[in-house]
């Protein structure tokens, strides 16, 4: 039987670098939090599946500068210090809710029920997996059921980086790092937060190309964007929200008017399209040769949606509420607008059941809209459902065996071929072009959560840093080794002074003084070494120190970060 059309979750794995920067509530714990509670239990989830000789495919993006702290082996030595104090805290616990005093029978049952929990993640983690988790992604890739797609360097916002050797230099040093962990080429890219930025004509005449020219350059033949983006209209789901901005906005004269070639009601997500060449006018039949797959806006909302997404079911585990001694998680969500107060315990085989019919549920709802789509039109179209991979088993406890179970479901559906992306775009090529504007799955779908009256003032320092590393690698064609370590330190803060992850915390609040803490840390760190090598006076043993304090991309050219221009 032919299937209807294809179907692949969109995995968008992402933390702040925080390799050394302390425990809670800010730092490392981030990544020890993801590792056990969502990196790990989605490995044993794909791995089992593999086992049973399910044909399932699913495409996930680890970002580089994730990489590269999963990599690191204080993080990893720290990730297993942290599971020791897991599994510690729920041994006291079923003793604490044991003894007579304090005996809570269901408290004791939930605190076994999570060192058994964290004794199997600390066993996958270091037998299994052999403390190499993106290994452990890389042998799910080479073995063709998962692609692996990579992102910015550090989640640089590549719209707002005034430099194009800024982009160059985010798009080349994530290649590099990609095909060392991965020992091939990257196929795909996830833009940082789906920000893309069409080519515009500057101030002195002279056109900036747009994002799909360097991603054409670096290979990368497809990449992913919100809904809005493809269909036109206002911002739904996640990019939703009365905002008034953005703030600070960059004014653009676009070289292709800001609209699409293919009318608004015709262009829809079911498609991919090839992203137009905007360099080269209005002429639609120009175009890059990279791809753009918008996500998939119904099925992404029964997820993301607060109101009737399933992680917002009443017998799934609250995420807020925590034991004021332990940290562990022991109640259910309850019921709606139910304060932290008044919720009931978590009961784990209520909430595997209802795990069972939410699969059921999108499944049967996947099926279904490929076969309308596929009736309506007579084509074999494709659903991509993007997600941050962090909010299945961290946030949503159950979440990683949603995806598991919705994965066999479909594996099992003759109307739906599961697929990687760039398989799917190497196999049905796009067939029309698009003209797509300016966005992000930002608030409002626009940049202002990344430039905003709260944090506009970083982008002055990190612009002017871009221009200085500019003239520095004009500056120094042939270093000495001394000069070159300190060049390549410098570059380094740079990528790191960029994360879009520092004005993110400060607009949402969630770690404001953090935030500002690392990116003035970050540029403080770039003007150190600039300053010594502007001097004559390279200071390799400051560089030097600045390398073992975040040990990251050891193989990065300060020359990646050269001028452009096109």
């Amino acid at each position: 039987m032919t299937p209807k059309g294809a179907f692949t979750f969109v995995l968008h794995s992402h933390l702040p670098y925080a390799r050394m920067a302390g425990r809670w509530p800010h730092g490392e714990e981030w990544i020890h939090e993801a590792a056990s509670e969502t990196y790990i239990p989605l490995l044993n989830a794909l791995y089992a599946l593999r086992e049973e000789d399910v044909d399932y495919k699913l495409t996930i993006g680890l970002t580089p500068v994730l990489v590269e702290q999963l990599a690191d082996e204080d993080i990893k030595d720290n990730f297993d210090a942290y599971l020791d104090e897991k599994i510690a805290m729920a041994k006291a616990d079923v003793v604490r809710y044991s003894e007579e005093e304090t005996a809570d029978p269901h408290l004791a049952y939930l605190a076994e029920f999570y060192r058994g929990f964290y004794e199997g993640i600390k066993t996958d983690f270091d037998d299994k997996y052999n403390r190499d988790i993106p290994g452990a992604f890389r042998n799910l890739q080479d073995s063709g059921h998962v692609e692996i797609v990579t992102c910015g360097a550090t989640h640089g916002y590549l719209p707002l980086l005034g430099r194009d050797s800024a982009i160059y230099g985010q798009l080349k040093t994530a290649v590099e790092a990609y095909k060392r962990h991965f020992g091939q080429e990257p196929r795909a890219i996830w833009l940082p937060e789906c920000a893309y930025r069409p080519a515009y004509i500057k101030d002195d005449g002279t056109t900036r190309p747009g994002l799909e020219h360097w991603l054409q350059e670096m290979g990368l033949k497809l990449f992913f964007s919100e809904t809005h983006t493809i269909e036109g209209g206002q911002p739904v789901g996640v990019a939703a929200g009365d905002v008034i901005g953005p703030y600070g906005a960059i004014k653009r004269r676009y070289v292709v008017p800001v609209q699409q070639s293919i009318p608004i009601r015709e262009a829809t997500t079911f498609k991919p399209y090839y992203v137009s060449d905007t360099t080269a006018g209005e002429d639609a039949d120009q175009h890059s040769g990279v791809a753009v797959l918008g996500r998939h806006n119904r099925t992404g909302m029964q997820v993301w949606s607060a109101d009737w997404g399933y992680p917002g079911d009443f017998d799934y585990r609250e995420f807020h509420k925590k034991d004021a001694r332990s940290g562990m998680q022991y109640w259910r969500v309850t019921g709606s607008g139910v304060s932290l107060g008044e919720k009931d315990y978590y009961h784990p085989e209520w909430a595997a059941g209802k795990v069972i019919g939410h699969a059921e549920h999108f499944a049967h709802l996947v099926a279904d809209n490929l076969r309308h789509y596929h009736d309506a039109t007579g084509e074999f179209g494709i659903i991509s459902s993007n997600y941050d991979t962090e909010l299945f088993g961290h946030w949503w406890f159950e979440g990683v065996t949603w995806i598991k179970e919705v994965l066999r479901r479909l594996a099992d559906d003759p109307d739906v071929e599961l697929v990687r992306a760039s398989d799917y775009i190497e196999a049905h090529p796009p067939e029309q072009v698009l003209h797509i504007p300016e966005s992000s799955w930002g608030m409002g779908g626009n940049h202002w959560t990344w430039d905003n009256h709260e944090t506009h003032w970083m982008w002055g320092p990190m612009h002017a840093a871009e221009k200085r590393l500019e003239d520095l690698v004009a500056a120094f064609p042939d270093p000495s080794e001394d000069e070159e370590a300190v060049l390549n330190q410098a570059a380094r803060e740079l990528l790191l002074a960029e994360s879009s992850d520092w004005p993110f915390l400060v607009t949402t609040g969630q770690a404001r003084d953090y935030a500002i803490r690392r990116f003035t840390r970050h540029i403080e760190r770039f003007e150190a070494l600039a300053g010594s090598l502007e001097q004559g006076k390279a200071d390799r043993q400051l560089a030097d120190e600045l390398y073992e304090t975040d040990k990251v991309f050891p193989a990065i050219d300060y020359r990646w970060f050269a001028a452009r221009s096109e």
